[in-house]
């Protein structure tokens, strides 16, 4: 055997490992690996598909003139009911366009502004520095952890993120251990129900889904606040 032969002979033998392997299901306690949409990232939580998290270079977006128009976010603020004592965290608070118009309403209490991407944590900080916003505080998280103290946080909102957690039970474990007894979660998600929001179905949820994956982790069901153009606004209850 010529030593070109027995390279292309390895060569085939690792592609077809390669894609034999691919389309193989690998299930572990909490989650199932299989073959998934083009834009996800083939693991599975309860039958969902989870989505790759929204980049630095999204940030624009984020801060989009039109997103109040769109999303009437002054109106999501409203079902917050925050009061000026409230410790609020903001889970996937990315450049801080929710983090920054709570903080003021909040002004005896504190937003924790919670993410784990560099550029991220970086541009609230600067804004933070930039607005003089002393009761933010910018916390990096990791994939499985909110990185807060236990019991330390009245509220937290969640705005078009949870779709991306690469471990939604133990990220779930982490804010329930976060949050205060009777402490609530604003889930907020764009509605898979609705095929008129114009966001890719793999960045949306239903309103079933995040009550089954919140209810089996301990979370009970509250309320929909169904005034969004796009999203839900799902309310779950720490016990």
């Amino acid at each position: 055997m010529t030593k070109r032969l027995f390279h292309s002979l390895c060569l085939s033998f690792c592609v077809l490992l390669t894609f034999g392997c691919a389309g193989q299901e690998r299930k572990t306690e909490n989650y199932t690996f299989k073959e998934g949409s083009y834009s996800g990232t083939g693991k599975w939580y309860m039958g969902r598909e989870i989505a790759h998290v929204m980049g630095a270079g999204g940030m624009p977006w984020l801060d989009r003139p039109e997103r109040e128009s769109e999303e009437r976010v002054s109106l999501l603020l409203k079902n917050l009911d925050l009061q000026k004592t409230d410790v609020v965290a903001d889970i996937g608070a990315g450049s801080g366009y929710h983090v920054f118009r709570m903080a003021p309403k909040v002004r005896d209490g504190k937003v924790f502004a919670v993410d784990l991407q560099v550029e991220m944590l970086e541009e609230l900080r600067e804004r933070k520095r930039k607005g003089n916003f002393t009761n933010v505080e910018v916390i990096q998280g990791t994939e499985e952890s909110v990185n807060l103290p236990p019991g330390s946080v009245d509220k937290i909102l969640m705005v078009d993120v949870y779709h991306e957690f690469s471990y939604p039970v133990e990220m779930l474990a982490s804010m329930y251990a976060a949050l205060k007894p009777g402490g609530k979660i604003y889930l907020i998600e764009y509605r898979k129900e609705d095929p008129k929001v114009p966001i890719k179905e793999l960045h949306k949820m239903s309103e079933a889904q995040a009550i089954a994956e919140y209810e089996a982790n301990g979370f009970t069901y509250e309320t929909n606040i169904s005034n969004l153009p796009w999203q839900h606004c799902l309310v779950f209850v720490r016990e």
